[in-house]
C-alpha cells in the first residue's frame, strides 16, 4: 500500500533559534570517531511548545532527534549536527518536532462504547514529554506524556516519525498521570506508570511477522492497582483518526477491571498501600505512598514498580490480570528510584530523592540488586543487596540512618545533597553507570567485583583537569546563572558500546526543580574510557525553546531571569536498522 506524507507546520524549528545548537568548541574532528552502526539520539524537552502557558510543561513539548552519521559528518567539518523532522522524510534540520504537530490537535477522542464526542484540542495535559524509549525491535519509541492530570501515553514509528497510537490511561479516585511507561521483553505490550492514578496499566501490542505494529489495545483486564481505597472514576481514551502524515492511527480499549486486582491487600495479606486497614501495613516501613515512579521490566517479564516514598512491588506482567509476585517494604527498598537494568539475572535498582516538595531538604543516592530468578512465590523472595548507600543520604522515604534533612540546597559548590536517577549499563554488561543530577558526577559500579568508582561530567577529563563540554554550551542572557552546571538525567548506551547519551536539564527545570537546575539544556555525549570503567562528558547538543513564557523556579537554586526554557528529561537511542 502506499504510504502518503503530508507536511508538518513549519513554525517548530524557526520559533526556538534564539540560541545556537552545538557541541562546542571542545569536540575535535575525531572526537566521535567511526561506528558501523548507525543510530539516532531522542531527546524528551519537558517545555511547552505554546506560549502563555499557565505553568512549565503543560502545553506541548518538543522532540529532539539527531543521526548519528550527521554528528559525525558535522564533527569533522567542523559544523554544528541539525535534529531532523517529523515529516516522514527525516529531514535533516526540519526539527525539533512540536509534540502538537506529531499528534495533531483534532485527533477524536474515544472510550470503548465509542467516539466520546471531544478531540484532543478539548483536553487538558497534553505536555511535558517526560521520556521515550525504543522497543526490542528498535522500530517504535513509546512516549511519556506527564502534565499534572494529563495521563497520555503515545508510540511512534521510529523510522517514519509518524504517531501511530494515543491512549490516555484510568482516572482512579487518587488521580492520574503517566510518569514514564516500559516495553516488555520482546515488545509484545507497554507497561505503563498511572502515577498519580497508582495503577500499573498494560497496552497489549499484536505485529505481523515484519514486527510493524498492526494494532494496540489498553487492555483493563491487566490492570494491577497498588494504591488503597481505589475506585475508577474515569475510563481509558483512545485517540483515532489522521497523524501528521495522513495515515490512520490505531488503538482499541478492552477488558473488564478485576476487582480483587484492584483491591487493597497483597497476596501476603499486607497493605499494598499503608493505612487500607488498621493493622495490615506489613514489615520494612511498608509503603506510605504507592505514586508508581517506574515500572522497570525484566528480561522474564517482571515489572520491579518503585514507589515515591520507597517500598516495592515486583508483578508477574504476563498474567490478566498482572499480579504481585514480590513485596517489599521501604526500608528494604527507599523512594523514588527510576534507574533500572538487568544484568545476567540480577536486576540493578536505585533509590534518589523525591519529586515532591518534600525533596528539596532530602539527600539519597542508593544502589540495590535482587535476583530476578529467584521469586518462586510470596514467600520465598530474594532479599535485596545493597551495593552503595552513600553515608551522607538523610533519614527520608524509607532510610532510618543519616540527619533529618540536608537544607544545602542545589547550588554547584555549595550543595552537599545528591540526587540518584538515571541508570545505564555499557554494552558488555561489566558496568553500571548512574548518574546524580545534583552533584554532576557519574558513579560507577563493577557488576562483577562490585567495586565502585566516579567520574566528573565538568571538566575535560573527566578527573578535574580542563573545562568540559557543558561550559562551552552554557545559557548565556543570565551572568548569574551558574555555568557548566550540566544536571544529569536519564541516560543510554548507544549500540556501539563507545559512548553514553544523557539527558542534560535547564535553568527552568518542569519537573524536581530542586534537585535539576542545569546550565546547558540538551543531551550530552558522554565518551567512555578504561574499557567502560569511566567516562568524560566531550559534548553537548544543545536544545532552546524561546517559545515557552511560562514562569518557573528552581528552590535551593538560582533564580533565572533568562528566556531558556527547554528543559530536556529523557535521552533515548534507537538503532537505525531494526532487530526484526
Amino acid at each position: 500500500m502506499e504510504r502518503v506524507f503530508g507536511q508538518l507546520r513549519s513554525h517548530a524549528i524557526t520559533a526556538v533559534v534564539a540560541l545556537p545548537l552545538g557541541l562546542g568548541c571542545l569536540v575535535s574532528s575525531s572526537a566521535l570517531g567511526q561506528s558501523s552502526i548507525d543510530y539516532e539520539i531522542w531527546g524528551s524537552d519537558q517545555s511547552n511548545s505554546r506560549a502563555d502557558a499557565e505553568a512549565p510543561g503543560v502545553s506541548g513539548s518538543w522532540l529532539w532527534i539527531w543521526d548519528s552519521q550527521d554528528i559525525q559528518g558535522k564533527l569533522k567539518a567542523n559544523k554544528t549536527p541539525q535534529p531532523l523532522g517529523c515529516d516522514g522524510n527525516n529531514t535533516t534540520g526540519a526539527g525539533p518536532c512540536n509534540l502538537y504537530d506529531v499528534f495533531p490537535s483534532n485527533l477524536a477522542e474515544h472510550d470503548s462504547d465509542g467516539a466520546t464526542g471531544k478531540t484532543l484540542e478539548d483536553l487538558s495535559g497534553f505536555g511535558r514529554l517526560h521520556g521515550m524509549l525504543p522497543d526490542p525491535q528498535n522500530r517504535y519509541m513509546n512516549l511519556n506524556i506527564f502534565a499534572p492530570d494529563g495521563g497520555y501515553v503515545g508510540i511512534m514509528d521510529g523510522e517514519s516519525k509518524a504517531a501511530i497510537a494515543l491512549f490516555r490511561v484510568s482516572g482512579t479516585s487518587s488521580g492520574r498521570s503517566v510518569h514514564m511507561s516500559f516495553w516488555n521483553a520482546d515488545g509484545s505490550a507497554l507497561l505503563v506508570a498511572n502515577l498519580h492514578g497508582k495503577v500499573l496499566e498494560r497496552i497489549d501490542v499484536e505485529r505481523d511477522s515484519d514486527g510493524k505494529i498492526t494494532q494496540a489495545t489498553l487492555n483493563r483486564s491487566a490492570a494491577l492497582g497498588v494504591g488503597k481505597g481505589l475506585q475508577i472514576t474515569d475510563q481509558p481514551k483512545v485517540y483515532l483518526g489522521n497523524n501528521a502524515q495522513g495515515q490512520p492511527m490505531l488503538g482499541s480499549i478492552l477488558g473488564a477491571y478485576d476487582t480483587d486486582a484492584l483491591g487493597d491487600l497483597t497476596p501476603k495479606g499486607d497493605c499494598k498501600e499503608n493505612g487500607c486497614t488498621a493493622e495490615a501495613d506489613g514489615d520494612q516501613g511498608g509503603r506510605p505512598n504507592n505514586v508508581i515512579i517506574c515500572p522497570i521490566v525484566s528480561d522474564s517479564n517482571k515489572a520491579y514498580i518503585t514507589f515515591g516514598a520507597g517500598g516495592l512491588l515486583v508483578a508477574d506482567t504476563t498474567t490478566t490480570p498482572m499480579t504481585i509476585v514480590g513485596e517489599y517494604g521501604n526500608q528494604a527498598i527507599n523512594g523514588a528510584g527510576c534507574g533500572g537494568v538487568q544484568v545476567n539475572k540480577n536486576m540493578w535498582l536505585n533509590a534518589g530523592v523525591s519529586a515532591s516538595s518534600a525533596g528539596a531538604t532530602q539527600s539519597t543516592f542508593t544502589i540495590y540488586t535482587l535476583d530476578d530468578s529467584a521469586f518462586s512465590s510470596t514467600t520465598s523472595q530474594p532479599e535485596p543487596q545493597v551495593i552503595f548507600r552513600d553515608s551522607t543520604n538523610t533519614a527520608t522515604i524509607g532510610s532510618a540512618q543519616g540527619a533529618a534533612a540536608n537544607d544545602t540546597g542545589q547550588l554547584p559548590g555549595t550543595t552537599t545533597r545528591r540526587d540518584s536517577h538515571g541508570m545505564a549499563k555499557t554494552t558488555s554488561g561489566k558496568f553500571i553507570h548512574t548518574v546524580d543530577r545534583i552533584q554532576n558526577t557519574v558513579d560507577v559500579i563493577n557488576t562483577e567485583t562490585l567495586e565502585r568508582s566516579t567520574y566528573d561530567l565538568t571538566s575535560a577529563n573527566g578527573k578535574g583537569q580542563g573545562l568540559g563540554a557543558c561550559a562551552a554550551t552554557s545559557v548565556s542572557d543570565d551572568p548569574a546563572l551558574p555555568k557548566n552546571d550540566p544536571a544529569p538525567d536519564l541516560l543510554e548506551a548507544t549500540p556501539d558500546g563507545q559512548y553514553l547519551v544523557v539527558a542534560l536539564r535547564g535553568p527552568v527545570p518542569v519537573s524536581v526543580n530542586h534537585s535539576a537546575q542545569g546550565s546547558c539544556p540538551g543531551v550530552g555525549l558522554i565518551k567512555l574510557t578504561q574499557n567502560g570503567a569511566s567516562g568524560r562528558l566531550f559534548g553537548v547538543l544543545r536544545s532552546t525553546n524561546t517559545v515557552d513564557n511560562a514562569t518557573g523556579s528552581a528552590p535551593g537554586g538560582h533564580s533565572y531571569t533568562g528566556l531558556e526554557r527547554s528543559d530536556v528529561h529523557g535521552a533515548a537511542v534507537r538503532r537505525k536498522s531494526p532487530l526484526r
